[in-house]
């Protein structure tokens, strides 16, 4: 058995702290490794007859410490004559191991708030950090938030998604407060959150905030928006996007009818208007929206009001066929919100606005690096006729704009 291992069973007999031992041994040996650094460096070892004379030896040394998952090192860093000498065993201007640093930036992403890391840390470390401690190694998170707010975005996107969720957050009392996301897909069928805010409660003017935002930060052609029945919300998007048509959500339609609709009749009714948006083109969905409401508007006249404004029901028809099962409905960005809520369960509740900010951008991240370079179902059968689209409805405009120019 090696000496390590006897004194280890050693200490385990007597009852001695594990981390303590370990702690001892690590201090030993990091300090061993620094001599034994020093030394590759000069050429020789200490007391050797070799160094008389070389030009340079051993001048003391300076002491700092380390801690680690065992606790605090003590660490004696030697020093040469020549102030060459740079050791390699511990990283410069640190006094904690990465692994630790790593951990508080992993929970600090994921929403939990500095205290209770750092009363997480101080369990699983046996020293204390205190929240401030927490907060400055995590500084680092914060510049990612701003980064994700300012980066640059592509100029076109096909199609552009709208939706909000509700997440629990305190401030002076806990409330649920809208978080508005905003989903966009390429011409070439790759997608990604392009923006998120949050705000007390979902609305058009909301979301208009955000996408003048997102024309700062280089989106300037957009083809296709997509929401939920949320008023005002094609009105706010022509007037950023003047060329971009708007499509509202048939899922969301379909919930709407089911609201004023006996239980007993939903089954029948909604199958007959599901006959009416999965028509082969726009004018034979317009028949049979006019039949659907017809039939059931005499039982149900509240039907006829769900379907007043048509300006949005049916432009997902002028698109590929190949992608029209994804933009006749929100459901792309609902599920993705849906999964956002689902993770953020670990906690009942948001402390702060920073805390949401930092776990929602860690999420965001991650499916923006999930799903770049994918291309989403039917895009790439779809990428010529989008371009040639964008040819024709903005090539015009750029034309048009050149000669009032000129």
């Amino acid at each position: 058995m090696s000496d390590f291992n006897t004194k280890l069973m050693n200490a385990l007999l007597k009852g001695d702290s594990v981390d303590e031992f370990f702690c001892q041994h690590l201090e030993a040996a990091v300090n061993d490794l620094l001599q034994a650094e020093l030394s590759s460096f000069l050429g020789y070892e200490k007391y050797d007859s070799a160094g008389w004379g070389s030009g340079n030896n051993r001048n003391g040394s300076y002491k700092r410490t380390f801690k680690t998952r065992y606790g605090e090192l003590n660490i004696v860093v030697p020093r040469d004559r020549n102030g060459g000498f740079h050791q390699h065993t511990l990283p410069d201007y640190q006094r904690r191991s990465d692994a630790l640093e790593t951990t508080i930036i992993q929970l600090y992403r994921k929403g939990i708030s500095t205290r209770e890391i750092s009363d997480l840390i101080e369990k699983m470390y046996g020293h204390h950090y205190t929240p401030t401690t927490v907060s400055n190694i995590a500084r680092t998170v914060k510049g990612q938030v701003d980064e994700f707010h300012s980066r640059n975005v592509s100029a076109r996107y096909a199609v552009v998604y709208c939706d909000a969720t509700y997440l629990s957050l305190r401030r002076d009392c806990v409330a649920k407060e809208a978080l508005h996301v905003i989903l966009g897909i390429t011409p070439d069928g790759s997608k990604e959150i392009l923006e998120y805010a949050l705000y007390p409660s979902e609305s058009a003017v909301n979301y208009e905030e955000m996408l003048t935002g997102l024309k700062q930060r280089g989106l300037k052609e957009v083809l296709l928006f997509v929401s939920d029945g949320l008023a005002g919300m094609a009105d706010a998007v022509k007037r950023q996007f003047p060329k971009a048509d708007h499509q509202s959500c048939w899922v969301h339609l379909s919930r709407s009818v089911a609201r004023v609709v006996r239980e007993k009749d939903r089954k029948e009714v909604l199958g007959a208007l599901r006959v009416v948006y999965t028509q082969e083109d726009a004018a034979s969905a317009e028949q049979e929206l006019d039949a659907f409401i017809e039939k059931y508007e005499k039982k149900y006249p509240k039907i006829r009001r769900t379907f007043s404004n048509r300006a949005s029901l049916f432009s997902f028809y002028k698109y590929p066929k190949s992608i029209r099962q994804s933009i006749y409905t929100s459901n792309l960005i609902e599920n993705n919100n849906k999964g956002l809520k689902h993770r953020s369960k670990v906690k009942e509740q948001f402390p702060n606005e920073p805390s949401l900010e930092r776990f929602v951008c860690c999420y965001y991240s991650e499916y923006n690096r999930k799903h770049s370079g994918r291309v989403h179902k039917g895009f790439g059968q779809a990428e010529f006729e989008l371009l040639e689209m964008f040819s024709q409805r903005y090539s015009a405009v750029e034309e048009a704009a050149s000669q009032d120019a000129a």
